[in-house]
């Protein structure tokens, strides 16, 4: 996810999944034209050919409706909106809250655990401290390694003190 507006009244996160989108495309059409290469040789290989075409294809597609979503959050001053939209294969969803109501955005961890051993995974979450929205209110739905959901936070906390200035100039 990352910042693709950050103006005075308005904040955009926006996460485009890109890669995993095309690479799971990628791998759907080799393995339903590997299976429709199989299909035209006859014989014993039709079977084999369905079978690939339709167990690969098939496996592919569900990843790409598991993993595959586009999440936009807007921070909008002038509305006195935050939108948090998702778009996936499945449709759109929009939940839209009061900035007003924001205090802040934190980070939330969970531990993952293997053979390895275990890390740390974090995730952004929007913190509303009033409004019939008060909660913890995740940006998005995965917990990831890396410096992205601290970039996120980072990013909203340092926009919103920007409102309270704002609002003190237009007051005066």
């Amino acid at each position: 996810m990352k910042v693709t507006r950050n103006t005075s009244n308005q904040l955009i996160l926006s996460d485009t999944p890109w890669f995993i989108g095309i690479t799971l495309v990628l791998f759907i059409l080799i393995f339903v034209g590997l299976g429709l290469f199989l299909m035209t040789e006859g014989g014993e290989a039709i079977l084999f050919g369905l079978i690939f075409a339709l167990g690969g294809g098939g496996l592919g597609f569900g990843a790409f409706c598991a993993f595959v979503r586009r999440v936009q959050v807007i921070l909008d001053r002038d509305k006195d909106s935050i939108v948090i939209r998702r778009h996936s294969v499945f449709g759109y969803d929009a939940v839209e809250h009061m900035l007003s109501n924001l205090s802040h955005a934190e980070i939330e961890t969970t531990i993952s655990r293997s053979n390895k051993g275990s890390s740390t995974l974090y995730r952004p979450v929007l913190i509303l401290d009033k409004g019939m929205s008060a909660g913890r209110h995740p940006i998005v739905d995965a917990y990831s390694s890396g410096r992205g959901a601290h970039r996120l936070v980072d990013a909203v906390n340092e926009w919103l003190p920007a409102r309270k200035v704002d609002s003190a100039s237009q007051s005066a």
